[in-house]
């Protein structure tokens, strides 16, 4: 069983600077190991959209084209949490973040995850930045 808790989410002006965390428990950083870490946004009355993904075992990441050159993901295996550092924020960027774990997912560099392929999902935490 795969358990995920977001944190770190908050109010900010544009051009602040958030970080999320996402604690993971479960199989995730282990011989059973899921296959990719990404988030996820999803703002009032739009669909929801991948931000950033991570494989597990390092190496390739991605991000949507609306947070590329602010937006950092990153992990520690050790301590079973994933970080999405966020900076340079815009009123644009306020939405609920999810943090998900896939199984088996394909990191297209260029392009944000897409949702379909993660099978666990965090609660989210909000994120309001004001102009």
């Amino acid at each position: 069983q795969v358990h995920l808790v977001e944190s770190g989410g908050g109010s900010v002006q544009a051009g602040g600077s958030l970080r999320l965390s996402c604690a993971a428990s479960g199989y995730i950083y282990s011989v059973y190991s899921m296959h990719c870490m990404g988030w996820f946004r999803q703002a009032p009355g739009k669909e929801r959209e991948g931000v950033a993904a991570i494989y597990t075992g390092g190496g390739s990441t991605s991000y949507a084209d609306s947070v590329k050159g602010r937006f950092t993901i990153s992990q520690d295996s050790a301590e079973n949490t994933l970080y999405l550092q966020m900076n340079a924020l815009k009123p644009e960027d306020t939405a609920m973040y999810y943090c998900a774990a896939s199984r088996r997912c394909t990191i297209v560099p260029g392009i944000g995850p897409v949702d379909s392929e993660y099978n666990y999902w965090g609660q989210g935490t909000q994120v309001t930045v004001s102009s």
